[in-house]
């Protein structure tokens, strides 16, 4: 595989190249760009690569520019510091994108999706949406406003309980409801999928299709067979195991670490 590097910083360049090769020591890097007037230049004047690795940031601006200079007939994987939770647009319009830090775990998992998109689409990739690229960028940059506080009711009354306060939530057949740092119980008229888009990532994590819950509610992390992860909370969730998916476990992971 003949891949392309845009990226403007040195010791990322260095640990992208190191970490390719040690993945697949048949991947040659044709060149790399540290600038959008170098990368346009490259691309006019070589044949397209297999893949090209493009930073979203530059020194003199946004990769996007690169793509209305000159025809990127190559497919694209993106490397970026965004929060992963903003960044939908990017997932669906580019063979994946990378977090800065870039893991060779993660980019082992881009490799093999390109060749999955090869297997499928052959010599031929789908195009990327810059348009819709562009957009995610313009919302990811946009601060959004998260929840701050629910109205709930306790038998008669109503009371106004601060996100701050609240350890967890749950769903529990039809039920969705919440703990308190004090171990309180409060029923919500929410579905679980509703409140993630709601809440601030950085504060909330879907463990799984049933719970959504802050770091601090951890109390234990162990280790499960298949890869999977068992999570002890405080206050504790009852009976319920709260298993997190071989799947989900490394941004899980990833998230805890921050």
């Amino acid at each position: 595989m003949k891949v392309f590097i845009v990226e403007d910083e040195r010791l990322g360049l260095e640990r992208l190249i190191k970490l390719l090769h040690e993945t697949d020591g048949a991947i040659e890097v044709l060149g790399h760009a540290e600038t959008i007037k170098s990368a346009v230049w490259w691309l006019q004047n070589h044949p397209p690569p297999d893949l090209i690795f493009m930073d979203i940031e530059l020194a003199d601006g946004q990769c996007f520019q690169i793509f209305s200079q000159v025809d990127v007939q190559a497919p694209i994987v993106f490397t970026t510091s965004y929060d992963e939770y903003a960044l939908q647009a990017f997932q669906v319009n580019s063979v994946d994108y990378l977090l800065k830090p870039i893991r060779r775990e993660e980019l082992e998992r881009s490799l093999e999706k390109y060749g999955r998109m090869k297997q499928q689409f052959g010599a031929s990739t789908p195009p990327v949406n810059i348009d819709n690229l562009i957009e995610g960028l313009r919302q990811v940059q946009q601060p959004k406003s998260f929840r701050k506080r629910f109205l709930v009711r306790q038998g008669q009354r109503l009371l106004s309980i601060e996100v701050e306060d609240i350890a967890w939530f749950m769903v529990d057949g039809k039920l969705c409801f919440f703990r308190t740092w004090d171990n309180q119980r409060y029923l919500l008229d929410y579905t679980l999928e509703e409140l993630a888009n709601l809440l601030d990532p950085d504060d909330f994590f879907r463990a799984n299709r049933s719970v959504l819950l802050r770091a601090k509610a951890v109390k234990a992390i162990n280790p499960h067979f298949n890869g999977k992860l068992i999570l002890q909370l405080s206050p504790p969730a009852g009976q319920e195991e709260v298993i997190v998916s071989k799947e989900k476990a490394m941004e899980f992971k990833r998230w805890m670490g921050r």
